[in-house]
């Protein structure tokens, strides 16, 4: 008889036991997921792990993979990409991890739901720059499949703009920091960031200070928070 067990996020480190016992006794498990690839933003990266630090064989199938699956068909020519997955559901943490990838020259991968997809968009056009190029990728082999591209900064308007845009599950692909953008900061402008910071909330004192200066918003918004930890 096939007896099915549900693992999931909350209950894996419990249930890996009980699957570990199984393989003791000889008998073969599969791990499938409803959607997706195992382990890949979603569960089974900790029984893989234990199976594993127990010598148990274990057999990968090649299968679904939206990341995979959105970047064959955006017409991204960098050959290099880093997959992120699901970014923090809190602004300011996720704000945090996009500074830290804003650097890199690779495209950068992530899913999104589609309650946070306004926020985590929003969120991207400002730290990484509202330039870059974006391919929105959702419902992906389904009936309703959309993929469109566009620049990050145009994200939002474009998803308001249809009923049904905000809906499903979101594979978003982003262009990665070209090595000609400017990175450099004038003393001008780093005093005209400053003295727009002492009046106006951050983002607002970045977004002006980039339109009188010229310069990059990212770069000045990292500049900023740096300021900002400054004692």
């Amino acid at each position: 008889n096939i007896k099915l067990i549900a693992l999931h996020q909350h209950n894996e480190k419990i249930i890996v036991n009980k699957i570990l016992a199984f393989l003791a006794d000889g008998k073969s498990v599969a791990l499938i997921t409803d959607a997706g690839t195992p382990a890949v933003s979603d569960p089974g990266a900790i029984l893989v792990q234990q199976a594993r630090e127990h010598e148990f064989t274990v057999i990968p199938i090649p299968g679904a993979n939206a990341a995979i699956c959105a970047l064959s068909a955006a017409g991204i020519t960098n050959p290099h990409f880093l997959f992120y997955g699901f970014l923090p559901t809190k602004s300011g943490l996720r704000q945090r991890e996009l500074t830290a990838l804003a650097s890199l020259p690779y495209t950068l991968i992530f899913y999104e739901a589609p309650h946070r997809i306004l926020e985590s968009l929003s969120d991207m056009a400002t730290i990484l720059g509202g330039h870059r190029q974006l391919t929105i990728a959702r419902e992906l082999t389904k009936l309703f499949e959309t993929i469109h591209n566009c620049r990050l900064d145009e994200a939002t308007g474009w998803i308001s703009d249809g009923d049904h845009r905000h809906k499903g599950e979101f594979v978003l692909l982003v262009s990665g920091r070209q090595t000609q953008e400017k990175t450099e900061i004038s003393d001008q402008s780093q005093q005209v960031l400053q003295i727009l910071m002492a009046e106006l909330p951050l983002k607002q004192a970045v977004k002006l200070t980039a339109e009188i200066s010229g310069d990059n918003k990212n770069t000045l918004y990292q500049l900023a928070l740096s300021i900002k930890k400054q004692p």
